[in-house]
């Protein structure tokens, strides 16, 4: 069973009870756009204890907010299937800025009026295959516009991180921002400093792991979001245009930790371990992030470079990506081709000899033959051993010792 095939089994159930029960938000979006959903989530008439009753396994994981989540059977991959539920609802004040201080369960139409974007806002029964939408959703989404639900500043005021989401929801999907919010956006962007650093982070994350980073970064920008969040960034106009480049340049799926270190361009490595910090990241993020930004120009005129200084840097386990920022920022290409294999070549470099090579020198398969084989590799690798004379050489040497 799937996850989709599952929720619409929660679904159908609520409503054989009795109550209206429909797909809502983010998935509903998302199968419009013709995208596979990260989750499911559903909104009921029911209330949490109503939900409880009906099904078997259930957790509590806010049920004052009207949510509880539903547990399934186990998918093909052995997780168990999950959907949270959330009774239809209306919300207070918002004075803590990210939660209501109260709710009250209401209708469809109150709950789609309390959510944040308008292409977040639809519902759809996939049992009956019918749309419900209070707030033009659907005909912004046709239209590829980003909308606040209602007053846009009212929207952002409740929870200032929306600001952020803004900037998500407009690079994922590739809309446009409609006036208005964009208007109360750039307006209010520097009250984002209210939000935690963690939840600031994780819509970061989002934004910099997908591949339309490129324009999230440049929208980042022009809600005024770069001086609140990260104001170590250069945002001299030529430089920032280049590290727009860079950050555009990079692989599909490039990792969170490459695309922050293409943004920090030119930022010292003392600053980016301060704001890494500062964002509270992890200390795997930090080390790599730091790490990236520290050598960013290590790999210039590689083949030139001393090994004592090269190999170390090669053999790190960030070396993939520093290449591929290395690139990114504007490296000759060719020049990375060539320094790809110098790095193959440096650390599995080919073989001095061969089985065939001891077999040419009248060595029969065997377990000296391996052995032979293991030491001259070991001992190649260790830099010991420079040309195929001196594999030779010493594979006699060993051939005496041993007789």
């Amino acid at each position: 069973m799937t996850e989709r095939e599952f929720a619409t089994d929660v679904v159908k159930r609520l409503q054989q009870a009795g109550y209206v029960a429909l797909f809502a938000g983010g998935c509903v979006r998302d199968e419009m756009l013709g995208l596979t959903p990260a989750d499911y989530d559903v909104a009921t008439s029911a209330r949490p204890e109503e939900v409880q009753q009906l099904f078997r396994r259930t957790i509590s994981i806010g049920a004052s907010f009207g949510v509880i989540e539903v547990i399934g059977p186990k998918d093909e991959a052995g997780e168990w299937l999950k959907v949270q539920v959330a009774t239809f609802r209306s919300d207070g004040a918002y004075t803590d800025g990210r939660r209501p201080d109260s709710v009250t369960f209401s209708s469809p139409e109150e709950d789609a009026a309390r959510r944040d974007f308008t292409i977040n806002g639809l519902f759809r029964d996939p049992v009956n295959e019918q749309m419900y939408d209070y707030v033009g959703g659907q005909a912004d989404l046709q239209a590829k516009v980003l909308r606040a639900i209602g007053r846009a500043e009212e929207r952002f005021s409740e929870d200032k991180l929306r600001i952020l989401r803004a900037v998500r929801m407009a690079a994922r999907f590739e809309l446009s921002v409609d006036a208005d919010s964009l208007d109360a956006a750039q307006r209010m962007a520097p009250q984002i400093k209210v939000v935690s650093p963690e939840r600031i982070a994780e819509e970061w994350r989002k934004v910099l792991k997908h591949p339309t980073r490129g324009r999230g970064v440049r929208l980042l920008a022009e809600f005024g979001l770069l001086e609140p969040i990260l104001p170590e960034v250069n945002r001299d106009p030529a430089e920032w245009e280049r590290t727009c480049m860079a950050i555009g340049a990079l692989p599909p799926d490039a990792s969170f930790e490459l695309a922050f270190a293409a943004l920090l361009r030119g930022v010292s490595p003392k600053a980016v371990t301060n704001l890494c910090k500062r964002l509270r990241l992890s200390n795997d993020e930090l080390n790599r992030v730091v790490w990236l930004c520290t050598h960013r120009v290590s790999l210039v005129d590689a083949k030139n470079q001393p090994n004592s200084r090269l190999y170390p840097l090669v053999a790190m386990p960030g070396i993939g990506e520093l290449i591929c920022l290395h690139e990114a920022e504007g490296n000759d290409a060719l020049h990375v081709v060539e320094l790809i294999h110098f790095c193959a070549d440096a650390f599995d470099p080919l073989p001095l000899v061969t089985g065939d090579d001891l077999k040419a020198m009248g060595l029969k398969p065997g377990p000296l033959f391996k052995k032979l084989l293991d030491e001259i590799r070991a001992l190649q690798l260790d830099g010991h051993l420079k040309d195929r004379s001196e594999a030779e050489e010493k594979i006699r040497e060993r051939l005496r010792a041993s007789q």
